[in-house]
C-alpha cells in the first residue's frame, strides 16, 4: 500500500528513516554492539567515526532494496551493518592517504589519534565485517562483498595514480569513481535482491540501480568541492584541488578553457595546494564545468531510476526514488 502523502524534498531522509525506523534502529544497535573490543582505542575511534553525523546512505539503500523486492527476513539488518563497516573502514584509510583534517564537519580520526591508529582501526572494521559475513552462511554474499572490497582498494590505487596527473581523461575518472564509490552502492543494492531470492532480471536491475546511483553521488560530491561551503559539506572547500585530484569539473574545464586557463589548471593539478583556488574556481565557473558535471550526474540518476521500473509499486520503491533524487539534488 502506498502512502497518500509525499515528503518535501528537504524532508526526504527523515521520511525514509521513519518508514524503516525499526530496521534502521536495529542496524544502528548492531553497528554499536559489533564495535565491541577489549582494546579500548578500537572502540574510541570506531564509535567516533560511526557517530560523526554521516547520512548512512549505504545501509539505507540495503534496507530499502531488500524491502522493495519483498524480503521478509532479518539478514538485511546484518548486511546493512556490514556495508557501513566496509564504508567506514575506507573513510579511515582515505583520510590518512589524503592527509584530511576535516570530515563531516569534525576533526578526522587521524587528526585526533594519528595515522597509525586510523589505519589499524580501519583494518579492524574490515576484518569485523568479514566475521559478520561468515555468520550469514552464504558463499554468494561472501563473493560479492569480497569482490567489492577488492575493487574499492583498486579504485583507491587508481585514484592515487591519477593524482597530480593533468592528462587524466574523463573515462579514467569515471572508472575511478565506479571502483572507489559506486561499487559498494552496487553491492548493497544487489544483495538486497539476493536475500529475497529475486529472479536474475530484478537482481541485475538492482545492481545497475546501485552502480548508476553511486556514480551520480560521487560526481555531485566532486561538484560540491567547488560549489558548496565547508559548513554544508563537512570538509574543507578545495580539498580535491589541494590533493591534485583531477575530478570531472577540472577535467572539463581543462578541455573547454582557453590556452591560459588550461595551463593554470594543469599547473594546479600538478602542484597541488590551494594557491590557485580562486583562479581555478573562476575558470570552472566560466567554462560552466559545474553545470556539465551536474548534467552527467543527472544522466546517471535517470539511468538509475529507470532500473526501478521492474519493481512493484510500494512505499519502499517510492523511498528509493526519493533517496536517489536526494543524492543528486543535495547540498551536502
Amino acid at each position: 500500500m502506498l502512502l497518500n502523502t509525499q515528503p518535501a524534498k528537504s524532508d526526504g531522509l527523515e521520511y525514509i528513516r521513519t518508514l524503516i525506523a525499526d530496521d534502521f534502529k536495529a542496524v544502528d544497535d548492531l553497528i554499536k554492539s559489533s564495535l565491541s573490543s577489549d582494546v579500548l582505542l578500537i572502540g574510541q575511534v570506531g564509535h567516533y567515526i560511526i557517530n560523526s553525523g554521516g547520512k548512512r546512505l549505504r545501509p539505507l539503500l540495503v534496507l530499502l532494496c531488500a524491502k522493495a523486492v519483498g524480503y521478509a527476513g532479518k539478514q538485511h539488518i546484518d548486511m546493512a551493518a556490514i556495508i557501513e563497516f566496509i564504508h567506514t573502514a575506507t573513510l579511515l584509510h582515505d583520510d590518512v592517504v589524503d592527509a584530511s583534517e576535516l570530515r563531516r564537519g569534525q576533526d578526522t580520526a587521524n587528526t585526533i589519534w594519528g595515522n597509525e591508529a586510523s589505519v589499524l582501526v580501519g583494518d579492524f572494521l574490515y576484518s569485523r565485517s568479514f566475521q559478520m559475513m561468515v555468520k550469514i552462511k552464504s558463499m554468494r554474499v561472501m563473493e560479492i562483498l569480497s569482490d567489492a572490497t577488492n575493487t574499492i582498494a583498486e579504485g583507491e590505487v587508481m585514484q592515487l595514480l591519477c593524482c597530480r596527473d593533468p592528462d587524466t581523461t574523463e573515462q579514467q575518472y569515471l572508472n575511478v569513481i565506479y571502483c572507489k564509490t559506486a561499487k559498494l552502492f552496487e553491492a548493497g543494492c544487489q544483495l538486497g535482491a539476493i536475500l529475497a531470492n529475486s529472479e536474475s532480471t530484478i537482481e541485475e536491475n538492482m545492481l545497475d540501480f546501485g552502480k548508476h546511483l553511486g556514480s551520480a553521488f560521487q560526481i555531485i560530491d566532486d561538484v560540491l568541492d567547488y560549489s558548496g561551503t565547508s559548513e554544508n559539506i563537512g570538509k574543507n572547500i578545495g580539498d580535491d584541488l589541494a590533493e591534485g585530484k583531477p575530478t570531472l569539473p577540472l577535467i572539463h574545464a581543462m578541455h573547454k578553457g582557453d590556452e591560459e586557463q588550461t595551463a593554470i589548471i594543469r599547473s594546479a593539478i600538478k602542484n597541488g595546494g590551494l594557491d590557485q583556488i580562486e583562479r581555478v574556481s573562476k575558470i570552472i565557473h566560466d567554462t560552466q564545468s559545474l553545470e556539465y558535471a551536474t548534467e552527467i550526474a543527472k544522466m546517471e540518476l535517470n539511468l538509475a531510476l529507470a532500473k526501478l521500473e521492474c519493481l512493484p509499486d510500494s512505499d519502499y520503491k517510492s523511498a528509493l526514488t526519493i533517496l536517489a533524487r536526494f543524492s543528486v539534488e543535495r547540498s551536502f
